[in-house]
């Protein structure tokens, strides 16, 4: 199997669930450098690979089946490719499959999931909480980028529910937008897990293109259109600013900032 274009699948764990998305960037050049690949480069003063990450991983959740797209000069053999990465890969970053894709293609998000271990004595109540999340219209949540708005994040929330000893928040993705585990983590009151130490983990990262149409429920698919927004009034916008100022150790946003 050999292509100008590859579609590499990887896990950011341990350790590196720490790196952030631009020094991943910069360790995955590392590594096409090392590994002696004939990458692409950008045109500007500045050029780098041919790289497009899917969707960025938040900065402290480990990725368990991400997606990375690279561009080569020339087709290569999807397997060495493969193979080559992985014998230049940090600990706690694995290549784990690669397919071959056409150069106009773009992996589009279609679908992800998060999730996080609950201990038993709290299971009850969150998942007693999940399913009054799920069975209100609207879900509000307040955001102060791009632009200040309450959102309604409902549309975007296939399934939050506990099942297996884990929190799992099921979401889909728009172009518009979608919805953040951080959000929901304090909609669920489960925000002191994490800072407990629980470790929130990106199980699934589903594209549009790698979707089995023929064997998908037709009612189960991504909201169409943009979700309601309503304008934050000054003072509220006001008092969420002080109070991200006066929090010491901000919590990374568990979530594509995507509006």
């Amino acid at each position: 199997m050999f292509g100008d274009k590859l579609r590499f699948r990887f896990a950011k764990t341990g350790t590196l669930r720490l790196l952030s998305h631009h020094d991943l960037m910069r360790c995955l050049e590392r590594m096409l450098r090392r590994a002696a690949l004939p990458f692409k480069s950008t045109a500007g003063f500045h050029p780098g690979p041919r790289v497009v990450f899917a969707l960025s991983l938040p900065l402290g959740v480990e990725g368990l089946d991400e997606v990375v797209e690279i561009e080569f000069l020339k087709e290569l053999d999807a397997a060495e490719t493969l193979a080559a990465l992985r014998a230049q890969a940090p600990l706690g970053l694995d290549f784990t499959r690669v397919s071959v894709v056409p150069m106009r293609a773009t992996g589009t998000p279609r679908r992800i999931a998060y999730r996080l271990p609950v201990p038993d004595d709290r299971a009850d109540a969150l998942r007693e909480r999940c399913d009054e999340v799920m069975a209100q219209d609207k879900v509000w949540v307040e955001r102060l980028r791009p632009n200040p708005k309450r959102l309604n994040i409902r549309p975007y929330l296939r399934t939050v529910t506990v099942a297996e000893g884990h929190l799992v928040l099921d979401l889909w993705v728009t172009g518009t937008g979608t919805a953040r585990a951080d959000e929901l983590l304090k909609l669920l009151n489960a925000t002191d897990l994490v800072e407990a130490g629980a470790v929130v983990a990106r199980t699934t990262v589903e594209l549009r293109d790698e979707v089995d149409r023929t064997t998908t429920d037709p009612a189960d698919v991504p909201p169409d259109g943009p979700a309601d927004a309503l304008p934050l009034d000054p003072a509220t916008v006001a008092t969420l600013t002080q109070s991200h100022k006066e929090d010491d150790s901000p919590a990374p946003a568990l979530g594509p900032v995507v509006e």
